[in-house]
């Protein structure tokens, strides 16, 4: 599977944005969805992840009620949709697919990810 994020830009500190990422391929809703972002001088770290069926998610403490994820497997896309943005959320944003047995786990570790996009920054101004 090939994915594309995209929808990233400039935000001033407590304003929004809607990350999307788009998959091509088959097979996109055999795979739960992650969100990773890599900071100025940081390592990428986990944001949150989604299961195949989009029934289940899962968040870092650090975006924990202000970032949602949600897909469409009909469209092969995963959204991240992000609220009360601070400066710290300033980093390119990575959408990633994880072709899992199941979703009753859903991974944080990044090295558990096949596939991945390229990228989008997004950057907090205060």
């Amino acid at each position: 599977v090939q994915l594309q994020a995209f929808g990233g830009g400039l935000v001033q500190a407590g304003g929004s944005l809607r990350l999307s990422c788009a998959a091509s391929g088959r097979f996109f809703s055999r795979y739960n969805m992650g969100w990773f972002r890599q900071g100025p001088g940081k390592e990428r770290e986990f944001v949150g992840s989604i299961s195949r069926s989009g029934g289940r998610t899962n968040y870092s403490d650090s975006v924990k009620g202000r970032f949602t994820i949600s897909r469409d497997n009909a469209k092969n896309t995963v959204h991240l949709e992000m609220n009360s943005l601070k400066p710290e959320d300033t980093a390119v944003y990575y959408c990633a697919a994880d072709w899992a047995i199941s979703s009753a786990v859903l991974a944080t570790d990044l090295r558990e990810y096949d596939y991945w996009g390229q990228g989008t920054q997004v950057t907090v101004s205060s």
